[in-house]
């Protein structure tokens, strides 16, 4: 069965828009990145409890079913980068995050960096979104902002703690 016959079944296409949506955030009236990007706080919370090969473990799975998710939630939108997925978010967010340890300033100021550059998109993230219309195109551009949130948070744990 084609991912186009299986969006039409209705448990398939709950599932696929329940995490697309990260729960539903992606819904927001208003500003659904930044909603979207709100799972990532507990997430955080959650991994930074795992050891560094788990949490890079889950760090690859969740990257690789954004693809997927992405992908065919964006034909069941006819949108690929629709503004109510938002799964990409919570990898970016999850990216600028890797491997620190949970307070609330950190967190804070990873959402912080992480929406400034998600919304910026400073090449090659721009490249991403412009050029690859599918769900690898909508999640690396995030991946990308996520890299870049994560050597500025960096450099702000280092200098102000």
């Amino acid at each position: 069965m084609t991912d186009e016959n299986q969006i039409e079944t209705g448990g398939y296409r709950k599932l696929v828009l329940f995490l697309s949506s990260n729960g539903g955030l992606g819904y927001a009236p208003i500003a659904s990145g930044t909603f979207g990007t709100l799972a990532g706080i507990p997430a955080f919370y959650y991994l930074s409890r795992f050891s560094w090969p788990l949490q890079l473990l889950t760090l690859v799975a969740i990257l690789f079913l954004s693809f997927w998710v992405c992908d065919v939630a964006g034909k069941y939108y006819n949108e690929a980068d629709d503004g109510r997925i938002v799964i990409d978010e919570l990898v970016g967010f999850l990216v600028t995050t890797a491997f620190l340890p949970f307070s609330w300033s950190t967190a804070i100021l990873a959402f912080i960096w992480f929406r400034i550059f998600d919304i910026v998109k400073p090449p090659p993230a721009s490249w991403f979104d412009r050029e690859m219309k599918n769900g690898l195109g909508v999640t690396l551009d995030d991946v990308m902002a996520g890299i870049y949130a994560a050597i500025l948070l960096r450099v702000c744990l280092a200098l102000f703690s």
